[in-house]
């Protein structure tokens, strides 16, 4: 008899520790996500309206050297680049830390589109002045490139 009660009461244990558990997890789904994770200043189509520019070029290797060496000249270092697939990463380390990731993808038949993406603390730079000097440099880079200007 006394196995009998030992078992019951590791049985019953068992059961109120899984109860507690269960219980447990439904509380912690129930919990709120902070309000700011998927927020942002400004509007998503606004901020990708000053992150992209269109190129009268079909040359995509042609413009991903063009990105890197743009990068190279803000002092960026490039950390990865797949021609293949058309993406650049650099990070930029000068008393701050920022991460840029550029893709150039195809729009329409005559033109390639860059998209620049910077991340400061892993948060995306909202502010358009970064994006401004990046395309400026680019567009400064593209017509040495097209004009044999090394």
């Amino acid at each position: 008899m006394n196995c009998l009660t030992n078992k019951y009461s590791i049985n019953t244990l068992a059961m109120k520790v899984m109860i507690l558990m269960v219980i447990a997890c439904f509380l912690c789904s129930c919990a709120n996500k902070p309000k700011h994770a998927f927020e942002m200043k400004s509007s998503q189509v606004q901020v990708r309206s000053y992150q992209t520019r269109a190129y009268d070029t079909t040359d995509k290797v042609l413009l991903l050297r063009s990105v890197i060496a743009t990068l190279q000249d803000l002092e960026f270092i490039i950390d990865k680049a797949d021609i293949e697939f058309g993406v650049v990463s650099a990070t930029k380390l000068n008393r701050y830390s920022i991460r840029m990731t550029i893709t150039i993808r195809k729009r329409g038949e005559r033109q390639l589109l860059v998209r620049a993406n910077a991340h400061y603390n892993l948060r995306t730079i909202e502010d358009p002045m970064p994006y401004q000097d990046f395309f400026a440099a680019l567009n400064k880079s593209t017509f040495l490139t097209n004009h044999a200007v090394d």
